[in-house]
């Protein structure tokens, strides 16, 4: 009897520390709900329900369309169309939304929906997922996800549905089919239910693309975004640093882009060139805007130019902004780097941003990104090129498309050996909660140090 209470007082303590390590740290916490959800995910993909034909689906498949969907990524190895029954469409629709609201931001939602009101503690995890301007922001911050990203997708569902009961026989395919893609575009997910992508003649058709087009745009603002613009639309003076960067960028990237896709694919014709000119500048802004992170496409990828494809792979490790349904280096990460270098330009010791000056951490944490990310690029590359036989073009495409979360592919993707999806879907994951891991470390080991050492300064470029 004193042996079996000590052995179940050892077991309760070594649960304890367990429960301990995953919940005392918000990194870990992250990356531990995420790898979660995509497990369980993974098990409802392969019942034999989720399949159209009635078998089980392969666990590469299974584990690989679970991890896409649950990082927003839109990555697949089969077609998503035909392969997965109407259970398994659903299994994916609830882990696309449940990706891009955040794992962390859901747990957060359901504590305050329990006890009315969120813990210090709680506060500070769903900070490090929404990136909210401070703790006491981050109540009012999680009403906003859930209420602004549900209602946006029931607009673009009802806004597309017609189009789809046009197309359709029934009311419930159609309106299926306008969830599922409202769902998918809002939360840059990619993933689509019609055989070969979206439903035939997209690229045409301005009653369905143009919708999806502002769905992803609007997703990959970030929610830190929204909270302010809802709450200061009317004083854009007095918005804050981080939404007028995100703006700012995001405008930037996409007439860069617009104007890129149009000068490299306006006369190809197994691309834009072949769709009539309004048609064509309606699907050049859809193409431009789609690397963001959202995997949607009206043209076929692998026809594209390798020129195309080496602009698209700097769009996509960009990405969207922070706390987004995007992936990518996040674009206030690109211009804090930008301000930084025109700084050192102009022989300025500190980096200022519109009569605001920026904490060199922050400078710090922008480099630590670029580079690991770069790191993690290279890396996974590197693997893929040893284990297929496909092109450089190729496989950097596909890499940098997993890695931002981004899911446009170039066509290789059902093609891969079991190792490199694999391979694949450990990128979609640390795109997507190991970056946030990655910062929330960094920021949480910041400290002043009470000496300082020498300076000298090596020789730079």
């Amino acid at each position: 009897m004193i042996g079996t209470g000590r052995a179940d007082r050892a077991d309760e303590s070594l649960r304890r520390r367990g429960i301990h390590w995953v919940t005392g740290h918000p990194a870990r916490l992250a990356l531990s709900a995420y790898t979660a959800a995509i497990l369980v995910t993974t098990f409802l993909l392969h019942l034999p329900v989720s399949r159209a034909d009635g078998s089980k689906a392969s666990f590469v498949d299974s584990l690989f369309n679970a991890t896409s969907a649950i990082c927003v990524t839109g990555l697949v190895t089969v077609d998503t169309a035909t392969y997965w029954s109407t259970f398994g469409h659903t299994v994916l629709a609830c882990a696309i939304k449940l990706g891009g609201l955040g794992t962390l931001t859901i747990t957060a939602l359901v504590v305050r929906m329990v006890s009315r009101r969120l813990g210090l503690g709680q506060r500070l995890m769903a900070a490090r997922e929404t990136r909210a301007m401070n703790v006491g922001e981050v109540g009012s911050l999680l009403t906003t996800i859930a209420v602004v990203s549900t209602a946006f997708e029931a607009i673009v569902a009802s806004v597309i549905f017609p189009r789809f009961l046009m197309r359709e026989d029934s009311v419930p395919t159609a309106a299926g089919h306008a969830l599922f893609y409202a769902v998918s575009s809002f939360n840059n997910a990619g993933f689509t239910i019609h055989p070969g992508g979206l439903p035939a003649g997209t690229a045409s058709d301005w009653w369905l693309a143009p919708p999806l087009a502002l769905a992803v745009l609007v997703g990959s603002l970030g929610f830190p975004v929204y909270l302010e613009l809802i709450r200061r639309w009317r004083t854009p003076a007095r918005w804050g640093l981080h939404t007028r960067l995100t703006l700012k960028m995001t405008v930037i990237l996409l007439v860069l882009s617009v104007a890129a896709f149009g000068a490299l694919e306006w006369t190809n014709p197994a691309t834009l060139g072949a769709l009539s000119v309004p048609d064509r500048a309606m699907a050049t802004v859809f193409t431009a805007i789609m690397p963001r992170s959202a995997g949607l496409s009206v043209v076929d990828i692998g026809d594209m130019h390798e020129t195309t494809w080496f602009f698209t792979d700097a769009m996509m490790f960009i990405g969207g902004g922070s706390a987004s349904t995007a992936g990518g280096i996040r674009v206030t990460t690109l211009a804090v780097l930008v301000y930084a270098a025109l700084a050192e330009a102009r022989g300025h010791q500190d980096v200022n941003i519109s009569q605001r000056r920026l904490p060199v951490g922050v400078v710090r944490v922008s480099v630590s990104v670029v580079l690991l990310s770069a790191v993690t690029v290279w890396t996974g590359t590197t693997a893929l090129l040893l284990l297929t036989g496909f092109s450089l073009d190729q496989v950097l495409f596909e890499v940098i498309s997993a890695f931002a979360t981004c899911g446009l592919s170039t066509g290789i993707t059902p093609d891969l050996p079991a190792p490199a999806k694999l391979i694949l879907s450990a990128l979609m994951l640390f795109g997507r909660a190991g970056m946030l891991t990655l910062v929330a470390a960094i920021t949480a080991r910041q400290r002043d140090l009470v000496y300082r050492y020498p300076q000298e300064r090596p020789i730079v470029g």
